[in-house]
């Protein structure tokens, strides 16, 4: 059995996690306050980052390399299309949503409003908060864009782009951080993603002292 060192709202452990159960590849959820920097887990993975996959063989560190390697050894149902240029797109994809949206907004947002808290490092920075509160509905306008000419994210099959995407969101939909108002088209696209089995553990997730808003377990909003 693999095992995942993951924490819950980890937008990187939650791409890991619903591509296991896309994949329906059986795992041990192992949660690791990693910002600790327990000595067993530095010793997998000295970065002090989630989420980390062990295997009988190996150590595998980074969400990308993760899901990448989860794909090629369980290549269905697949997460990357098959031609050199819809993989780029993917690949594009996942980085301006574990780069650039979690910069910009999740950070923001989440780090801002949870994590100083959970970590202990403080009140939330009110310009931080502000910042990521503007940017989140630029993105939320570009994935408008895309999702107005394509079914799904990076094309017209559901890639790991959809996953990044939608760990990213579920984090900020925990703390009610995304108007869902704002499109039709996001909102349609995550109801989708969020009514897939392979979604239900997320939705099952508790963070002491954080209760999540009654919508966000709602498959209906």
């Amino acid at each position: 059995m693999f095992k995942l060192y993951h924490y819950a709202l980890s937008p990187f452990s939650r791409k890991v996690r619903l591509v296991l159960a896309e994949k329906k590849i059986e795992v041990q959820l192992i949660e690791e306050r990693y910002w600790e920097a327990r000595p067993d887990f530095v010793r997998l993975n000295p970065a002090t980052k989630v989420p980390v996959l062990k295997t009988n063989k190996l150590v595998i560190a980074d969400s990308n390399a993760i899901c990448e390697y989860l794909e090629e050894v369980n290549p269905d149902p697949p997460l990357m299309p098959l031609s050199a240029e819809d993989r780029a797109e993917v690949r594009r994809l996942n980085g301006w949503f574990d780069d650039k949206f979690y910069h910009e907004v999740t950070l923001n947002l989440l780090g801002e409003r949870v994590f100083r808290k959970v970590m202990g490092t403080g009140y939330p920075d009110s310009k931080n908060v502000k910042n990521g509160s503007k940017k989140i509905k630029i993105h939320l306008d570009y994935m408008d864009w895309l999702l107005d000419r394509r079914r799904w994210l990076a094309g017209n099959r559901m890639t790991m782009a959809d996953f990044s995407a939608a760990a990213q969101l579920s984090c900020l939909d925990y703390i009610s951080d995304v108007d869902w108002n704002r499109s039709e088209l996001v909102k349609d696209w995550y109801a989708k993603i969020k009514s897939r089995p392979a979604f239900r553990s997320l939705l099952a997730d508790q963070l002491s002292g954080f209760p999540p808003p009654p919508h966000y377990s709602d498959l209906d909003f």
